[in-house]
């Protein structure tokens, strides 16, 4: 009832101010005022007004930005996000003081120069040193942004070095299976047509190269310090996977292969000391909206050493183990019960027997 009522008061109290509105000009009407007139106090308040709003806008985001920082992410754990963090820096630099002067000038000129009867605007059809400098200047600007963002991301998805550990990401609505190269470091061939029972990624265990690998879920590990080359496959929608702390994404795209590799440079539980937060993990998301379960589709990450994750990757049953046919359960043994039972309450009736 609450929620019917709070739009109805809403509707009426604007109905209300609109007649008031109405009013108020009609009385100015009887009165021989023009109040559609605007006049120069109007102009002048108009112009004082835009300019405070400008000021309040922009402290609010210089308020904003510093009650925000404590909830920022931590530096990145990769070498690449380093490299990322820097970018986005440099390109703060520059966005940030035009953001600053363009509004400072947009309150400046909206407070100076308010319509006034005394006095005319200045026109000119064509200035060539105007157009020279608003266009040369955000060219260069904007092109060597540009380079320096496609130079960084060939880095990150260019030719990984030859001793990255591969890993496959397998994306699904609504979670991840990670699929890790056995000894040999190469992930076999897959594809969706041989999805079947438990070969749920369509692993074709005909190639030799498939036989070594071992799929894990809920959560994935990787060493410190060990190039790890990720290769992205989707099932059904696109996906992104999005690893923050890392600052690591890349679309998963069905019908195509996506990859890029970085270099963890943290363990999880240097990066809990570092964050003074016991319960911190790495994490896995979903960075496009796929679905109704989208905001459930993560798993964790474990960062460790290298000794550590050899242990814990030993552990794990490679494909060839998991999809070995497993030896048939006995038949269910009929109770003593059962077997004295008389043969007619064991039958099951019939439809026509259960009408009539």
């Amino acid at each position: 009832m609450i929620n019917f009522l709070i739009p109805l008061v809403v509707i009426l109290a604007v109905a209300v101010v609109a007649r008031l509105i109405k009013v108020f000009e009609l009385s100015a009407e009887l009165k021989g005022e023009e109040p559609w007139r605007i006049s120069a106090d109007d102009n002048r308040i108009q112009s004082l007004l835009m300019f405070v709003g400008v000021v309040g806008f922009l402290a609010y985001v210089v308020y904003t930005t510093v009650q925000l920082d404590s909830i920022v992410l931590p530096v990145s754990a990769s070498e690449h996000g380093v490299k990322t963090d820097g970018l986005l820096t440099v390109t703060w630099w520059i966005i940030g003081p035009m953001f600053f002067l363009t509004h400072i000038l947009l309150g400046y000129f909206a407070y100076k120069y308010y319509f006034r009867k005394d006095r005319a605007a200045t026109f000119f059809a064509h200035s060539t040193k105007l157009e020279m400098i608003w266009t040369v200047i955000p060219t260069v600007t904007l092109t060597s942004l540009i380079i320096y963002g496609i130079s960084t991301w060939q880095e990150i998805t260019g030719p990984a070095p030859e001793d990255a550990i591969e890993i496959e990401l397998y994306a699904k609505q609504f979670d991840w299976t990670a699929r890790y190269a056995g000894a040999d470091n190469t992930l076999g061939r897959s594809g969706f047509r041989l999805i079947e029972g438990a070969n749920t990624l369509g692993v074709d265990m005909q190639d030799s190269a498939a036989a070594d690998d071992k799929v894990v879920r809920g959560e994935f590990h990787i060493p410190v310090g060990r190039s790890v080359l990720f290769k992205f496959h989707s099932r059904d929608v696109i996906h992104s996977a999005y690893m923050p702390h890392f600052r690591a994404q890349m679309n998963c795209v069905p019908g195509m292969t996506t990859q890029f590799h970085f270099v963890p440079t943290k363990t999880t539980e240097e990066m809990r000391a570092e964050t003074g937060n016991s319960k911190f993990d790495y994490i896995l998301l979903c960075n496009k909206i796929c679905g109704g379960a989208h905001y459930n589709m993560q798993m964790t990450i474990v960062v460790e050493t290298e000794e550590a994750y050899n242990k814990w990757l030993n552990e794990k049953k490679t494909l060839t183990e998991d999809l070995a046919p497993k030896p048939e359960e006995p038949a269910m043994q009929a109770t003593s019960d059962t077997l004295a039972a008389p043969v007619d309450t064991l039958a099951v009736p019939t439809a026509g027997a259960a009408h009539s």
